[in-house]
């Protein structure tokens, strides 16, 4: 496999995966299923806008919700360490022919808008307003008691592009999905912050937002966020798992809110640092891709994602062909 070369060296310093922006129409449930099914703490609620943070996060926000008539994630967020890092990024990103413009966003200090060569629209800032940390208000918890922002994962027609592009700017690429004997890449893994992800791109239509991920503290608190979900009426929400990835090893449940967006909790986490570490090779034909115990996802999971406002989407050269539940239990009856 020819795979990307990282830069050991970049222009600027992306640090990690920071916030995501959706619009949603009710505010009120969405607001009752980020803080009592996820376990989010809620910053502020100013007129159609609710900022939430997970319990660990001492920075306003990882999460705004801003009412809208119609569900679409409007960005995605990314923090850069300095002020003068994010002038140098705004310099490199123009020099690459990615759109640029500066906006002012409330609770972030000055924020760059970029949309990335394959349609990704992206958010970077180098401060926001430090809030208290709610690790240790023990009662406060809720729900899953979701810790932090970790991840997001994309679906485009072109992964390749993208991983070229995200390793441009020092991404390193931890683990990949591909056919044996090619270069057709069907997924990849790239992380800033060190551990297997900040963003993950899968082919598919897109660019689409496939879903954002929290880290929990615990299994338990999977299982306890499901419980919250069951309990309220929301069980049908459970959109996946539990169960645990093949790539990045994780345990993880997926849920849909009640716009339909897809947030995903999950724990464990390896290290990757050390840039020897050479990436993890997957092939798309072998089950525990997926599902490495119990049954695969159904088709929607693989299907359905949020649009990214104003943001026309292609389809892929190579349509996606994954073993879904659908398919597991024609093979099962027959």
């Amino acid at each position: 496999m020819d795979l990307p070369q990282a830069n050991l060296d970049p222009e600027f310093r992306i640090t990690r995966t920071s916030h995501v922006v959706l619009t949603v129409k009710d505010l009120a449930a969405s607001r009752d299923f980020y803080t009592e099914v996820i376990g989010l703490v809620l910053t502020a609620e100013e007129g159609d806008a609710l900022y939430f943070r997970g319990v660990e996060e001492a920075c306003h926000h990882s999460l705004v919700l801003r009412k809208g008539s119609e569900p679409s994630c409007a960005r995605i967020g990314m923090r850069i360490f300095t002020e003068r890092d994010l002038d140098k990024a705004k310099a490199v990103f123009d020099a690459k022919g990615c759109p640029t413009a500066w906006v002012k966003i409330p609770h972030q200090g000055r924020t760059l808008h970029v949309t990335d060569p394959v349609g990704t629209p992206l958010e970077f800032c180098a401060s926001m307003p430090v809030m208290p940390r709610m690790i240790t208000s023990f009662r406060q918890h809720k729900g899953g008691s979701a810790l932090r922002l970790d991840h997001y994962q994309i679906l485009t027609p072109e992964v390749r592009k993208a991983c070229e592009f995200y390793m441009s700017l020092g991404f390193m690429l931890t683990e990949y999905i591909a056919p044996s004997g090619g270069n057709d890449l069907r997924g990849v893994f790239l992380q800033r912050k060190g551990n297997p992800h900040d963003i993950v791109f899968f082919n598919g239509i897109g660019p689409r937002l496939h879903h954002f991920a929290f880290l929990a503290p615990e299994v338990h608190h999977l299982l306890h966020a499901c419980d919250v979900a069951g309990q309220m009426g929301l069980g049908s929400r459970v959109d996946r798992g539990p169960g645990r990835h093949g790539p990045g090893h994780a345990m993880f449940v997926y849920f849909r809110d009640p716009d339909g967006h897809r947030c995903e909790l999950f724990n464990t986490h390896y290290q990757v640092i050390d840039v020897e570490s050479e990436p993890a090779a997957w092939d798309p034909a072998d089950p525990n891709v997926s599902f490495p115990w119990g049954p695969p996802a159904r088709r929607s999971w693989f299907e359905e994602a949020t649009l990214f406002k104003d943001t026309p989407v292609r389809d892929p050269a190579i349509k996606p062909n994954p073993m879904t539940l659908e398919k597991y239990l024609s093979i099962e009856k027959a």
